[in-house]
């Protein structure tokens, strides 16, 4: 057992919106992701949506509004739910999904 330094995994990201799988929680994905400008309109039918933010700043758009988060703030988007992740400059943060959640990236356990 090893701990996982997410500043070094986050040093070898070079492109935003591509998660990294750092760990497996309870049949879970915990991926580390870079974000710069918007990602696109998207929703998950049967899963909900965790991110988690650890540097800069991210706001959560959904069609009835925006949810703004920064260091240390957490928001869980409802499965369902029409959203999109925008961040003005670079930020940093932890997603957690179930495996094979449609969002790309790169896995490393």
């Amino acid at each position: 057992m090893n701990s996982v330094k997410l500043a070094a995994v986050l040093s070898n990201i070079s492109e935003p919106w591509l998660p990294t799988t750092v760990a497996h929680f309870n049949g879970n994905e915990v991926m580390v992701a870079k974000a710069r400008g918007s990602y696109a309109w998207h929703k998950h039918e049967d899963t909900d949506d965790f991110f988690l933010v650890l540097k800069g700043s991210l706001t959560i758009e959904m069609r009835d509004g925006s949810v703004h988060l920064g260091p240390g703030e957490m928001f869980v988007v409802p499965r369902g739910v029409e959203h999109r992740p925008v961040a003005n400059e670079e930020a940093h943060f932890i997603l957690i999904e179930p495996p094979h959640t449609a969002n790309g990236g790169t896995t490393l356990v």
